[in-house]
């Protein structure tokens, strides 16, 4: 890990010379790549690798401990007579520890787990989710909390101005007047309506939809096209400067007394941004002051023929703060901004947020002619056009996907640089209020929040739902926050400046709009912007999980089995019920098989309703492991006893007492009534090998669920898992009556009643099983059963 580190760095420091050399690095590819090598070096494990980890090198230990003890535990047979000597019978033993220890490593574990992991991003990417990195998608099934965008990925990102407010006169005391738009898509197809709600014929003649139109246009940097393959128009740019472009359009032109209904003779293709098109003509853009987060605004300057004009649009606390005159729609004519006025323009605005429409005001100043540039002291002394809200209504299926994780025990934090009023609208609309009468202190903008004592910020923490007002910066501040509570976070973004706080975050969501920084800095991206897809990616990555503690469940429950049928057959002092290459053959053939299977499961009806797990929770807790000690005590004990009852009670067998049985490397020294041979007989170990191999068949079944019955998720849930018992089944058929795989394996064909043996000694694994699902259902000894320590395996010293 460290050497791969390092040459990591070497490379990135190597290539940024090799292109400052060049002189190709500019300031923005200097960031870029300062992202791309954040994103490159830092590489953290995550919590499923953690505890595999743990897993494997517990297991290591105790699998180690066992083969020396069931070697040791032989000793006093060393000597028997079969063995040809002390030091033979040594060896022989030693290859039965050696077997044992490959019996008891779950070496299928790596391949079941990247099969998981790799359905889960199949499954996720037809849902619009791609997967970055394999283990992110189990990282998601201990998320306890999602920080989402909410312009696209809570709402549609499809911006359409529905309000506009502007003041009409100030004759008899300040006129404010309201028109509404209609049409919510990016079409060019709509009608401006006046406060009584009639139709506006001729929208551009009234001079401040006039203004607003060409600021519309001209401070813009969007583009709105026609796709004739979807038969749609299409935005390239910003949703909300996308969204003036068809403002300006559905206003119209000015001079036609046909307008705007004559537009609709253009083809789609030329309607798209006709009007557009024509004031960009009537303007020639000079200079430009592109928008940053500080001013909240941008501005352009234009000139037409003998007059510069400068047109500006953002925030209205931004806009309205540099205004000082007012645009009359009554008459065209330019008044001085009051306080009073400029009190009742600030009550609009935030009329407009409680609406959960985005606002943006509208201003513009007569600059002299002949000016080339613009700065942001040219920014004041602005006459005020008005005030545009912009509806971008929440995705249907976000309001069922928040009940989700309110289910799952999982917080979703709303995370926007909106304002307050119209963030906490939207949060009302999609339920992320819901049951909550009062949500104060439940919603914070950035300002409100860095201005807390530390101790009511991480108080604030525990409870915030909205996250208002926020740059980029105060991303990764909130993710390392929340962290410093032990959250699993999971943050989405999009933009350049969202890389650092994507790549800190649990799980880093970039979104198929995003930039191409922000989807390498991130562990999975949304193709649709769809917060539903973070919470079916969560389901997921708890089912993913589940199926992996499923694989090892059946793994150590059967390998459990191996050792205890091999241990308690040294204690009884019988013959060996399983030859080496036996116990080979269960182990890599026919537990693999219905292993991998496993990794098909579908997800639990309730997956989704319990709370997630803690990250430093172990693989295997104490309940879950003396489940597992149950199952495998019973596995070996059945297939102990299928050995026995050959001997003792087989009608094909010798019916042998207990005690001859048990002094069998005796058999040679006293006279007996059956042959010594009878012990080199390879019925009683074919037994005994098929009853493992069908007990694990069943118990196989009894991992469709952790603690779902059997006749709630039925085998047709996984025909996989069906495919692999059958492939199994037969495979062991093969090597029980093909004579050259029977001579190889040592084993022999069985009878009739020999099947029937088996069947009785196997089937009973599926009725324990039920009973301890049962009680996990119902008593909850799940969660109260504890060995002395907390967890069978170690816990990270760590906790996020």
């Amino acid at each position: 890990m460290l050497f791969t580190k390092t040459r990591k760095i070497f490379y990135f420091r190597e290539l940024m010379w090799s292109r400052v050399g060049a002189g190709l690095l500019s300031l923005e590819l200097v960031r870029t790549l300062r992202w791309v090598a954040y994103t490159i070096l830092d590489d953290e494990a995550t919590p499923l690798k953690k505890k595999l980890d743990e897993f494997g090198s517990f297991l290591a230990k105790v699998i180690a401990g066992i083969c020396v003890l069931v070697w040791v535990v032989n000793i006093g047979h060393f000597s028997d007579p079969s063995h040809g000597g002390f030091f033979k019978g040594a060896i022989h033993y030693f290859k039965i520890a050696v077997a044992l220890a490959v019996a008891a490593i779950p070496e299928g574990l790596p391949a079941v787990v990247t099969t998981c992991l790799a359905l889960g991003t199949k499954k996720m990417a037809l849902l619009n989710a791609i997967v970055r990195s394999l283990p992110s998608v189990e990282t998601l099934g201990c998320t306890t909390v999602i920080c989402s965008d909410k312009t696209g990925t809570l709402t549609t990102n499809m911006m359409s101005v529905s309000k506009i407010c502007v003041v009409q006169s100030a004759d008899y005391g300040l006129m404010i007047n309201e028109f509404s738009v209609s049409g919510t898509t990016y079409a060019p197809e709509g009608t401006v309506f006046d406060n009584n709600g009639q139709q506006l014929d001729f929208p551009a003649q009234s001079p401040c939809l006039h203004h607003l139109a060409m600021c519309s246009s001209l401070c813009n940097d969007s583009i709105l096209q026609y796709n004739p393959d979807k038969d749609s128009y299409e935005k390239i740019g910003e949703s909300t400067e996308v969204a003036l472009r068809v403002l300006a359009e559905k206003v119209g032109l000015p001079g036609f007394d046909s307008m705007p209904s004559s537009l609709n003779m253009l083809s789609k293709h030329e309607r798209a941004a006709y009007c557009n098109h024509y004031w960009e003509n009537q303007f020639k853009k000079v200079y430009v002051l592109e928008f940053t987060r500080d001013r909240k605004m941008m501005s352009v300057l234009c000139s037409h023929k003998q007059m510069d004009v400068m047109f500006s649009k953002g925030a209205p606390e931004s806009i309205i703060a540099r205004c000082t005159k007012i645009l009359c729609n009554s008459d065209g004519s330019v008044i001085p901004l009051t306080a009073a006025a400029r009190a009742e323009l600030e009550s609009r605005f935030r009329s407009f947020g409680d609406e959960a429409l985005r606002c943006l005001a509208l201003a513009f100043k007569t600059v002299p002619h002949g000016q080339q540039t613009i700065s942001y002291d040219n920014e004041n002394d602005l006459t005020f056009i008005g005030l545009v809200g912009m509806l971008d209504p929440p995705r249907k299926e976000v309001r069922d996907a928040m009940l989700a994780c309110m289910t799952a025990g999982i917080r979703v934090i709303v995370v926007t640089g909106d304002n307050k009023s119209t963030a906490e609208s939207i949060c009302r609309k999609i339920g992320a209020f819901d049951n909550l009468g009062d949500f104060s202190g439940m919603s914070y903008t950035a300002s409100e929040f860095e201005r807390l004592p530390a101790v009511q910020q991480n108080l604030a923490l525990r409870r915030m739902t909205l996250f208002s007002r926020v740059e980029p910066s105060h991303k990764r501040m909130l993710v390392e926050a929340l962290q410093n509570q032990n959250e699993v976070v999971a943050m989405t973004g999009d933009g350049v400046n969202d890389a650092p706080a994507l790549k800190k975050a649990d799980i880093g969501i970039a979104m198929g709009s995003g930039t191409a920084v922000a989807k390498s800095a991130s562990d999975m991206v949304l193709a649709d912007d769809n917060f539903a897809s973070i919470v079916a990616a969560v389901a997921e990555g708890r089912a993913i999980y589940n199926n992996t503690k499923q694989f090892i469940r059946y793994m150590i429950s059967s390998n459990i089995g191996e050792v205890v049928c091999i241990f308690v057959a040294a204690v009884l002092g019988i013959p060996d019920t399983l030859a080496p290459v036996q116990l080979l053959w269960v182990n890599l053939v026919t537990d693999g098989l219905p292993a991998t299977a496993i990794g098909f499961n579908k997800q639990d009806s309730d997956v989704m309703k319990a709370k997630p797990r803690k990250v430093g929770e172990a693989v295997v807790t104490g309940w879950l492991f003396f489940r597992y000690l149950v199952i495998g005590v019973y596995v070996g004990l059945a297939t102990v006893a299928g050995f026995i009852w050959w001997f003792v009670y087989s009608e094909g067998g010798p019916k042998l007492t207990y005690s001859e049985l048990m002094n069998f490397e005796t058999c040679a020294l006293r006279e007996t009534s059956y042959p010594c041979s009878i012990f080199e007989d390879r019925h009683p170990s074919t037994v005994a090998m098929t009853v493992l191999v069908v007990v694990e068949m069943f118990n196989a079944l009894n991992n469709l669920s952790e603690n779902q019955s059997l006749l709630v998720i039925t085998p047709r849930s996984n025909l996989w898992l069906v495919g692999s018992i059958i492939l199994t089944m037969v495979l062991h058929m093969l090597i029980l009556y093909v004579h050259p795989l029977a001579v190889l394996f040592s084993v022999t064909p069985l009878s009739w009643g020999e099947w029937t043996a088996v069947l009785y000694l196997s089937f009973p694994v599926i009725i324990i099983d039920e009973v301890l699902k049962f009680l996990s259902r119902n008593t909850g000894l799940r969660f109260r059963f504890r060995l002395r320590k907390t967890d069978l395996l170690p816990k990270d010293r760590r906790d996020k």
